[in-house]
């Protein structure tokens, strides 16, 4: 009995169990059906957003139709007649420069001016104590006072001697003692007349002026330092006209062309000029054996005095195949430019120059022949070629 009941209870117990874990896989699998068509939808929600985000991706990674390059400048290559030229180096000096130093000695009371001013002419620049030179011009004008009185009775003194010894009533030698009084008198106010237009005139001195429209280069000075004769006070130059002093050895100068137009370029302000005039100085330098010539300028704006300048000397014409120095392209240890062919397409080839002239050319010694056309903006033709920036071939010999 106890056996049965035992098995009996067994046997309920694996059916409650059973029963139980079909009602859990029941309910698995009801959840599973009723979340299938939450995903499909959010799966094919998903798939139209996708889809409409990559497909102005794809369109806008494609690549525009590139727009057609403008034609290059191009140059075609000819021989031309190049000035063979020296070069010399030189200094821009200012042809009216002025040192003005003090005349007479005082204090300095009064500095209108600092370096860079402009100035006109006639402008005080500087003022030196006047009060000494003041008084030396009231001492001389009363001396001057005191000898013009002194020459009017002078005078009337000879006058009546005169009349005098003309009715026998003084001797001759009492009249030429008045004549010597009156003479003397006469003399003495001269004198004093002169001594009284030197104070005057020195008197001026206490006042610097321009000598004309120029700039205050210098200024060694300050109000409350003592001016003696020769010190220097303000120094002026004229803007206007310039000049550069250039220094060539004796062997150039026998050769260069002083009658051919002389070039001059100043580095510090990107300028090259032709010079108006060119004067040898007839002197040559006993240490250093070089000979100066002067340049004159024309248009002399933006130069300074004291910049460094380059002369170049002709000494004679040569026949040359030159191109544009700003049609080199040049990359590291290779020199190149672009070719044009017959359609127009820039091919980029290696050439060999020589030197640069003064007008902006540079000689081809190998890799291009006359008549051939090159870029002459070898940025845009690489642009235009693709961006080729290694040489097609090599250098022609």
């Amino acid at each position: 009995m106890k056996f049965r009941l035992f098995l009996h209870t067994q046997s309920e117990l694996e059916m409650k169990n059973s029963n139980r874990h079909l009602r859990s896989d029941r309910t698995l699998f009801s959840a599973q059906r009723r979340a299938r068509p939450g995903v499909v939808v959010a799966a094919f929600l998903l798939a139209i957003v996708m889809s409409g985000t990559l497909v102005p991706q794809a369109h806008a990674a494609e690549p525009s139709p590139a727009a057609p390059a403008a034609p290059a400048a191009s140059y075609v290559l000819a021989y031309r007649d190049i000035p063979e030229v020296i070069s010399a180096e030189g200094v821009v000096e200012a042809v009216r420069q002025s040192t003005l130093a003090a005349q007479i000695a005082g204090q300095i009371v009064e500095l209108k001016v600092k370096v860079g001013d402009s100035v006109k002419v006639g402008q005080v620049l500087v003022r030196i104590d006047p009060r000494a030179a003041e008084q030396v011009v009231s001492g001389s004008q009363s001396q001057l006072a005191e000898a013009q009185a002194g020459f009017t009775n002078a005078l009337r003194s000879y006058e009546r001697s005169k009349q005098l010894f003309a009715q026998n009533f003084i001797s001759k030698a009492g009249l030429d003692q008045a004549e010597q009084d009156y003479k003397a008198a006469q003399a003495r106010v001269g004198a004093l007349q002169a001594n009284a237009g030197q104070a005057t005139t020195a008197k001026t001195f206490t006042t610097i002026t321009a000598p004309y429209a120029g700039i205050v280069a210098a200024t060694p000075i300050e109000v409350g330092d003592m001016a003696t004769p020769g010190r220097a006070l303000v120094t002026v130059f004229d803007p206007a006209s310039m000049r550069v002093i250039a220094t060539l050895s004796q062997s150039s100068l026998r050769d260069v062309k002083l009658e051919m137009p002389v070039q001059v370029e100043v580095p510090a302000a990107k300028r090259r000029l032709t010079a108006k005039q060119v004067t040898l100085v007839p002197l040559v330098d006993s240490r250093t054996h070089t000979a100066s010539l002067r340049l004159e300028l024309g248009d002399a704006a933006g130069l300074l005095p004291g910049q460094f300048a380059r002369a170049y000397f002709t000494t004679g014409v040569a026949r040359k195949l030159v191109i544009p120095a700003s049609a080199v392209l040049r990359r590291s240890e290779v020199t190149a430019v672009y070719v044009l062919t017959a359609g127009g397409q820039p091919q980029l080839r290696q050439i060999r120059v020589g030197d640069a002239s003064v007008d902006g050319h540079v000689e081809v010694l190998a890799g291009l022949h006359e008549g051939e056309r090159i870029a002459q903006e070898p940025i845009k033709a690489g642009l235009a070629a693709g961006g080729a920036t290694s040489p097609a071939g090599s250098v022609e010999k």
